[in-house]
């Protein structure tokens, strides 16, 4: 297994995504894997999204052409997030069952709330 990533608020550059987050990240991927666009299943700390939101990411998900799968662990190795002052920009490599890794990204933004996190899902989308 490999060393844990911590959240580090660095505005110099992306960083990897911590290891703190990653189920949770993956837990949204799980939900679009199976439809569920708003979220509706509820993540603990993930908010819901609105319906104009799930609506954008379905189209997006769906124009691209290919079945979105859950996240390998691989996909950490090309995930990375990004401090912009107030929250982390996070981008999280999507794979499908047709190419494996592909060009859609999650974007998500996490904000911390307290001792805890709050992910805010952004778009999915080829960037």
């Amino acid at each position: 297994m490999s060393a844990s990533i911590d959240v580090i608020k660095d505005l110099s550059g992306q960083r990897p995504v911590p290891t703190l987050w990653r189920e949770t990240l993956a837990s949204i991927v799980e939900c679009l894997t199976k439809g569920d666009f708003e979220l509706a299943t509820g993540i603990p700390g993930v908010l819901k999204l609105a319906a104009g939101i799930a609506s954008r990411i379905e189209q997006g998900i769906t124009s691209y052409g290919a079945t979105l799968v859950s996240l390998p662990e691989a996909a950490w190795e090309t995930s990375v997030c990004q401090w912009m002052r107030s929250y982390w920009e996070v981008l999280v490599d999507l794979y499908t069952e047709e190419e494996g890794s592909s060009d859609l990204v999650l974007t998500v933004r996490v904000r911390e709330s307290g001792s805890s996190y709050s992910f805010e899902v952004i778009s999915v989308l080829v960037p």
